[in-house]
């Protein structure tokens, strides 16, 4: 299908480290919209389609995924987010509905390309590949210090650590500190949050920011 939408429909990504609480504030987002009548979506990156959980799979919890090279994981990425613009982000859009993506395009830019030292002209080119025309209408950092990103990784009850999880506190820094300097870069797209606050208080702030938008 054709990469093109209608702007009834608004794409809003989440970005931040592990640990930032994006799934908490999505949700939290939701409900703010579906309350003034607006259809919502939510998704996340990597997955959001059957095909894109299962590369989610491999990314993070394949046993051999300690193997795994920067490139390949690069194009992993590329390949589940590509199935997830053209099977459901872009068929929501153009029927209005606003959708709420934790992690779009820029988890590559930052992931990928800062923190694991790739080149930004491929990545970046990969990336516009594999979205088309999509790009989000407004992006959330909630950003964290290293340690606590770190602390709330080791305090999630759930499971074992995955495969990004398990990456050491210069990573993490290197994540932070690229998001920070890529918001700079952007900020008519961008609006960063200090993770930090009180959930009430991140909610608050994403709405006003939301609203700006959406008025």
């Amino acid at each position: 299908m054709p990469l093109k939408h209608t702007p009834t429909g608004k794409l809003i990504s989440f970005e931040g480290s592990e640990g930032s609480g994006k799934s908490t504030q999505i949700a939290k987002l939701a409900k703010h919209l579906q309350l003034l009548g607006h259809e919502v979506l939510t998704t996340r990156e990597p997955g959001g389609t059957e095909i894109g959980e299962q590369i989610r799979n491999i990314i993070v919890h394949n046993s051999r995924g300690d193997e795994m090279c920067a490139e390949t994981e690069l194009f992993l990425f590329a390949a589940a987010r590509a199935q997830l613009v053209r099977q459901v982000i872009a068929p929501a859009l153009i029927t209005g509905t606003y959708v709420l993506s934790d992690r779009f395009l820029d988890s590559s830019t930052v992931y990928q390309g800062i923190a694991r030292n790739l080149a930004s002209d491929p990545v970046q080119q990969i990336n516009h590949f594999a979205v088309g025309n999509v790009m989000p209408d407004l992006t959330i950092i909630l950003d964290v210090p290293t340690e606590v990103s770190l602390a709330r990784i080791r305090l999630r009850a759930s499971d074992i650590p995955d495969r990004m999880e398990r990456e050491n506190a210069e990573f993490f820094a290197k994540v932070r500190e690229g998001y920070l300097v890529l918001a700079k870069s952007i900020p008519s797209r961008f609006h960063v949050i200090d993770g930090t606050l009180p959930e009430a208080a991140i909610e608050k702030e994403v709405w006003k920011t939301v609203q700006k938008l959406i008025a």
